[in-house]
Formats: C-alpha cells, structure tokens, sequence
C-alpha cells in the first residue's frame, strides 16, 4: 500500500456531512477577521517584542516584523486558495492529503498539532504573569506559590480550563467572547501607538540595525542557528543576520491566520469569506505590530528592555505607570483570545484526522445539541493545562516556529501541483503569479526554518520520531483511505 495515497477533493467535501462530524455553519467574514487578529496580536506585541529586539534585532525589530509578514503574506495566499476552494476542518492537513499524499498530511497534521497545542501553552504562562501583574497594580494580588514563577502554575491552568469549556459550548459563543476581548485590545494597542508617540527619543533608534556582535566563542553550540552552522558562518547578534534571527523568532506572532483556516467547515460563505478573513487579519496585525516596535523601542533603548513585560515597563521608565496598569489589562484580554482561538484550531485539526481515522475515530465525534467535537476540545484542554501548569516551556517558542513552518512550506508546495493534477476544479481565489508566488513562499519559509537553532531542530527531530512511530502503529492500518485501497470500497457514508 502506498503512503502517498489520497482522498479526492469529493471525498474531503463529502465527508463534512456525515451526522457524526457534522460542524456547524455560522461564521462570517467579519467573524473569520477577528478570529484572526484575536490570535495574532497578542503573544507579539505583549511577550515577544521586548525580547526579541533586546536579544537579536534592536530597533530594526520592526523590520524583523515586516520580513516574517512577508513570508506569512505569500503563504496565506495559498492557504486562502485552498481554504476557499475545498472549505473543510483541518487546514493545512486536509490540503495535504488531497494534494500530496497520506504521509505528508500525517506530517503536517503531527506538526499542526506541535504548533497550535504548544503555542496554547506558551502563551498561557504568559497571559499568567500579565495577569499576575494586573492583580497587583489594582490591589488585589496572586499567591505566589501557585503563580507564573512557582512549581505549579495555577493562573494558566484556571484560564486553559475555562477556555475549553467555552470552545466546547459552540464555536459562536466562543467569538463572541473573542470579539469582545479584540475589542480591548486593539484599544491597548491603539492607546500605546498613540501616547508612546510622545516618548520618543531619536537616539534610542539610532543605530537602527545595530552592528553585528560576534559570541564570544565562534565554537559550533547547541543555541547556534542551523544555516550558520551549515556554512560557517560565525554566531552572531545584531547587524543583517541579528535581524533576520529575530523575523524567525517573530514569527510566532503571526501564525493566527493559518488558524482562520481550520474553521473553514463552519463558514457560512466559505469562497468569498475565508480569502478576506486570512489576508485581513494578516494585513492589519502587520502594520500595528511594527507600529509597535518603533514606539518601544523609541521610548526604551533596545538593551533596557525588559524581557517579560516589555509595554508595561516602557511606560513605566518614563513615569507613566499608571498607563503600565492599562496595558496590563489590554496583555490579559489580548493573551486570552490567542489561547482560545489556538485550542480551537488544535481541536479542529484533530477532528478532522479523526474522521479520516488516522486517530481514534470516536474522539472526533460532534456534541449532538452544540455541534462542537467536543471530546477533542476537552481532552485537548486537560492536556494543555497540564503542560502550561507543570512544565517550564518558555523558552519553546521556536518549536512552535518551526512546526509553522514546515506546514507552511508543504502548503506552498502543494498549490501548483494541484493546479496541475486538478485543473478542472474552479477556483474562488487564486494565488497570483502561480508557480513562482507558491515556491518563494516555500523557500523564504525554508530559510527562516535553517536560522533556528540546532536545538530546535533536534527537539523537531524527536517530535517527528514519535509521530511516525504514532503512524507506522495506529495511523497506517485504520486509515480510511488504506481501507479503501485494501478492499476498493469507500467506508465513507
């Protein structure tokens, strides 16, 4: 049997009516949008900012920002191509198995699923200290024994459970809460662009690209980024490759609008809706994300930056602490809306490798009265509040990262090879200037992949290891389209 047999387009379509994983249709454009920029501002602007332009870019930051926007801009044309032609659950995966095989959809899906659960936890321990943070300055406070720095993280685990219950009510009440919190936080952001503005310095912007600084030893280390260490190229801070270290690590602040992809199902007008939510979401967190980046690093030099709570402190350094409370409150709401909208996603991704059983078919069954897979969403929480509450994952953005990146990649691949094998599918949205778009798209994608580090890649390695083996064991024989293979009978309703 080969392992890159596919389902047909037919198939993935047909599969969205069976009763038993039948999603509801109830978003709209306007809904797809915020859901988007709901996961895309947040864990960028409140957590990574700060760190990556003291670490990697200084105040050229923001140019790290426009080369990561740049790459996920090419990409989400094709996501948009393909979401908007074939609108069912699973993204990236679903693409996959139609277009390039079995194996390579088992792969996307593996690192789908890296990508949107890790992340969850992640920015879940730091919505944790934001939190902590906000409890402080208005009085209240948070024991710290069971708060961000301690043994068990209480704080995420609290949110990640309240979060599942909400996404698994229905998809609806979860974005009009979502709704609400974008609100909020795009007031923050505002609120910081606009009176940021006013404590500026020139001179905490100059030099823009700061000058490259060698480490101290050119030896070859675990933290050395793959493409150096490749060609030899001497570890470096700052200057050219500084900044294109920090558009890697960034980059985790954009991989909201692949998410917008996972709801295609329950899209109302999937062909016009899904091209408009992607590209818009992207569109519009790009340019206040590198308005950002030149007020914090206008107000603070880039080597005074704190770390952890970047806009927060900015505004207190120039007595302004009062403003630190406000955007205490806008981190909060903003870190909420990316942690529900990552577990939705993970949820769905799941759900549809379940209905084409590469996973027990029995976890991706729909609540009968929400019309949610309500099994996944909830194991799914436990999971990552386990993770978030116990595990000391900070430092992982990079695994995120880099799983984003290999689904993007394949997803760039497979446009202009199904543009070849189906060319009589019609197509809502096209991605202009196919080939070339879709295969730029995939080496920029590549390359950002080489400039993370070699512990990345290996922690990578081991979490791909695991998913094959998950595959040789379970995946291989139960899938539906082996069975189909084996017997020449469809086991699809």
């Amino acid at each position: 049997m080969s392992l890159l047999r596919t389902k047909t387009i037919e198939q993935s379509i047909a599969d969205t009516d069976e009763p038993e994983y039948q999603l509801k249709k109830r978003l709209n454009a306007l809904d797809l949008t915020v859901f988007g920029i709901g996961v895309i501002i947040g864990a960028g602007i409140f957590t990574l900012t700060g760190r990556a332009a003291k670490a990697y870019a200084g105040p050229s930051i923001a140019l790290s920002f426009v080369l990561a926007a740049v790459c996920c801009a090419l990409a989400a044309l094709c996501y948009a191509e393909f979401s908007s032609t074939v609108p069912v659950s699973g993204s990236a995966y679903t693409f996959s198995y139609f277009s390039i095989g079995e194996i390579f959809a088992w792969i996307i899906g593996w690192d789908l699923l890296l990508e949107l659960m890790l992340g969850a936890s992640v920015v879940a321990q730091g919505w944790s200290t934001y939190a902590k943070l906000f409890l402080e300055e208005i009085g209240l406070g948070w024991p710290d024994s069971i708060g961000p720095d301690s043994n068990v993280n209480v704080l995420a685990m609290l949110l990640i459970l309240v979060l599942a219950t909400l996404a698994t009510i229905g998809i609806k009440e979860s974005l009009r809460v979502n709704l609400a919190l974008v609100a909020v936080k795009l007031f923050v952001v505002l609120f910081v662009i606009i009176a940021g503005l006013f404590y500026i310095k020139a001179s905490n912007l100059t030099p823009f690209i700061p000058p490259s600084v060698p480490a101290k030893s050119g030896d070859v280390t675990i933290t050395t980024p793959l493409f150096q260490a490749l060609f030899g190229f001497t570890p470096s801070t700052f200057g050219v490759m500084g900044l294109v270290s920090g558009a890697s690590l960034v980059f985790f602040a954009f991989i909201g609008f692949d998410v917008v992809a996972t709801t295609a199902e329950e899209a109302k007008n999937p062909q016009r809706d899904l091209p408009r939510g992607i590209i818009g979401s992207l569109a519009i967190c790009t340019v206040l994300y590198v308005a950002v980046c030149i007020v914090i690093t206008g107000m603070v030099k880039y080597s005074d930056i704190s770390g952890e709570a970047a806009l927060a402190e900015a505004f207190k350094s120039v007595g302004r602490p009062g403003f630190a409370t406000l955007i205490s409150a806008g981190a909060v709401a903003g870190l909420t809306t990316v942690v529900l909208t990552l577990m939705i996603g993970a949820a769905r991704v799941v759900f549809a490798m379940s209905r084409d059983h590469l996973v027990p078919a029995k976890l991706g069954k729909t609540h009968p009265k929400f019309g949610t897979p309500y099994r996944l969403t909830i194991g799914i929480g436990i999971v990552v509040a386990i993770v978030a509450g116990v595990t000391p994952i900070g430092k992982l953005e990079e695994m995120v990262n880099i799983g984003t990146l290999a689904a993007f990649t394949l997803v760039s691949i497979a446009v202009p090879l199904l543009r070849r094998s189906r060319p009589d599918i019609e197509r809502a949205f096209k991605v202009p200037g196919n080939p070339v778009v879709p295969i730029l798209a995939a080496l920029i994608c590549i390359y950002l992949m080489l400039n993370l580090s070699l512990e990345t890649w290996l922690r990578f390695a081991i979490w791909m290891v695991l998913g094959f083996v998950f595959y040789g064991l379970y995946g291989y024989r139960k899938s539906r389209a082996g069975e189909t293979e084996r017997t020449g009978e469809s086991t699809r309703a």
